[in-house]
């Protein structure tokens, strides 16, 4: 029997009680179980399970009163999970944790952190809801979100592993498992795709994960800290540089982490990936990492290249070694690059960064109307379809109405937000900056693609397959000439299009006007919006300057 199967055994065992913390339900409906008295009513009987419980109870649904396996079809699951958070809410409590299975134990599994399970056999669901006592998180704290980059094996995942969780690597990149999230990057040690760590800081310092491979344990630093750290840890290796761009452009960062590997230095992978950070404007620290491998003398050879390397691109280096803390955080911008001396197996240089990440300010605000571009989607049996990315702009809030889209046809689809979470903490709300998953109704998971975008209801979008650009090329072995196909990475957009440069070549460091359609479906592009292109080694970058709806 599995562990969650376990779950379930355990809680029809304890069976309903009057002192117990276990409730049976078969199922919960806005219209019947939220009118009258009966939101009360329940509501009191919630609040009187977890005083039963110290402050947890379990709700057992899709089950007769006397536990017999009764299944509820997914929709009907859904509405009785917004039906419990709302009495929840009342109760001052909220949702911690879902689990379901289908009603004859084939499909054990998920939790509702995004684990799709095996499809129902068709009998219906059984859930398990934890209800803990305390509202849902409030999120108005600041929260900074920080991209990483390097190259591969430059020691990006372990640096971050060891600040979040403050323990030392013991030199086989044990920290930097906490990062690596398919089987075949903790077996090659390397990074495939995005991967998403938090710690945070309150009035005694950092407050820390201490086990990241535990939602909960993660779900607890967005609970306690006053301030988040968000690191968007991107992939070093170079089939995966389009993972790379993905995660430094698609998201809504307020910082850069550029690492550099003493013992290697500077490589053409750490060139095209200062070349995107500093493209997108993004104020960006340099830490040299493994500075135990190497003598001193050698940490200083690769500081002085690095230092070469950002007044090559017209950066001003500043050593916090010599210059401080203070002088990082006062002069860090779009010109001044920071940089620090790190070890993650002596802890060298953490407690700077550390430092850093307490004081450094919010850059990234923006407080138009919400917008965000999906990342990543999937399905979650029990809650139906989540898009995940990062807010960009604005608020949202459970229950909101908002537009999906464009569709492959132009049109965009309603939807309706069903709950949200942060670093698998559910909140009310998210405001621009913040890395989440909303659970949406009224579409289906297949519908969604990675580039769509949230939007309110209200708004007025123009679906666009062209748009007109000001772009520098970076590298390309000749010229850019017209029907040149690259792939444009702009926000979480990744599609083939077709460049028609207003003079007909662009050659390598040209800066230029050019048309840009895409090839395959229309998105959702805006003036001013930046870019980067990419085919083979040839590389660019650009800015929106005009768009043309579709007709």
């Amino acid at each position: 029997m599995s562990r969650d199967r376990a779950l379930l055994e355990r809680a029809l065992d304890r069976g309903e009680e009057d002192g117990g913390n276990v409730e049976f339900k078969e199922r919960l409906s806005r219209d019947v179980h939220l009118e009258g008295g009966r939101r009360e009513s329940l509501a009191a009987q919630l609040r009187h399970r977890l005083l039963s419980g110290d402050g947890e109870a379990t709700y057992v649904v899709g089950v007769t009163d006397d536990g017999g396996l009764a299944g509820v079809d997914p929709d009907t699951f859904s509405e009785t999970m917004d039906v419990l958070s709302l009495l929840a809410e009342e109760a001052d409590a909220h949702i911690d944790d879902v689990q379901t299975w289908s009603v004859d134990g084939v499909s054990d599994a998920a939790s509702s952190n995004g684990t799709t399970p095996p499809a129902s056999a068709g009998h219906g669901l059984v859930g398990v809801a934890t209800i803990r006592e305390g509202g849902v998180l409030e999120t108005d704290d600041e929260h900074v979100v920080v991209g990483t980059a390097g190259h591969v094996d430059h020691g990006k995942s372990t640096l971050v592993g060891s600040l979040v969780t403050g323990k030392a690597d013991d030199g086989d990149g044990a920290t930097r498992g906490y990062l690596d999230v398919q089987p075949h990057e903790v077996e090659r040690g390397l990074s495939a795709d995005l991967s998403y760590a938090v710690y945070g800081f309150d009035d005694d310092g950092p407050v820390r994960v201490r086990n990241p491979n535990r939602k909960r344990d993660r779900a607890a630093v967005v609970e306690e800290a006053d301030r988040l750290v968000s690191f968007v840890d991107t992939v070093g290796h170079e089939p995966w540089l389009r993972t790379t761009i993905r995660g430094l452009v698609g998201q809504k960062l307020d910082y850069g982490l550029l690492v550099v590997a003493a013992d290697d230095g500077p490589t053409r992978t750490t060139r095209e990936h200062l070349g995107v950070l500093l493209a997108t404007d993004l104020p960006t620290i340099v830490a040299i990492t493994k500075t135990d491998a190497v003598s001193d003398e050698r940490v200083e050879e690769v500081e002085r290249e690095v230092e070469r390397l950002l007044r090559e691109v017209d950066k001003s280096p500043l050593r916090i070694a010599r210059h401080g803390v203070d002088a990082a955080v006062d002069e860090i911008s779009e010109r001044v690059v920071p940089i620090v001396e790190t070890s993650a197996i002596t802890m060298d240089g953490l407690e700077t960064l550390d430092e850093l990440f307490d004081r450094l300010p919010k850059t990234a605000q923006d407080s138009g109307e919400f917008r965000m571009y999906v990342d990543r989607s999937y399905s979650v049996t029990g809650v139906g379809a989540v898009a995940s990315g990062t807010v960009m702009a604005g608020e949202v809030e459970a229950g909101d109405e908002l537009l999906l889209g464009p569709m492959p046809d132009g049109r965009f689809q309603e939807v309706e937000v069903r709950s949200i979470e942060m670093h698998y903490h559910r909140v009310d709300k998210a405001q621009a900056g913040r890395i989440v998953g909303i659970a949406l109704k009224g579409v289906k998971e297949s519908a969604i693609e990675r580039g769509m975008v949230l939007l309110p209801r209200d708004a007025d979008p123009d679906p666009v397959r062209e748009f007109e650009a000001e772009v520098m090329v970076l590298n390309h072995p000749t010229r850019i000439g017209e029907g040149y196909e690259p792939v444009v990475h702009l926000e979480t957009i990744g599609e083939a299009a077709a460049f028609h440069p207003e003079n007909g070549r662009l050659l390598p460091g040209d800066t230029g006007e050019t048309t840009v359609r895409f090839k395959f479906r229309p998105y959702l592009v805006e003036e001013g919006q930046k870019f980067v292109f990419r085919e083979g080694r040839s590389k660019g970058v650009g800015t929106v300057t005009d768009v043309t709806p579709m007709e």
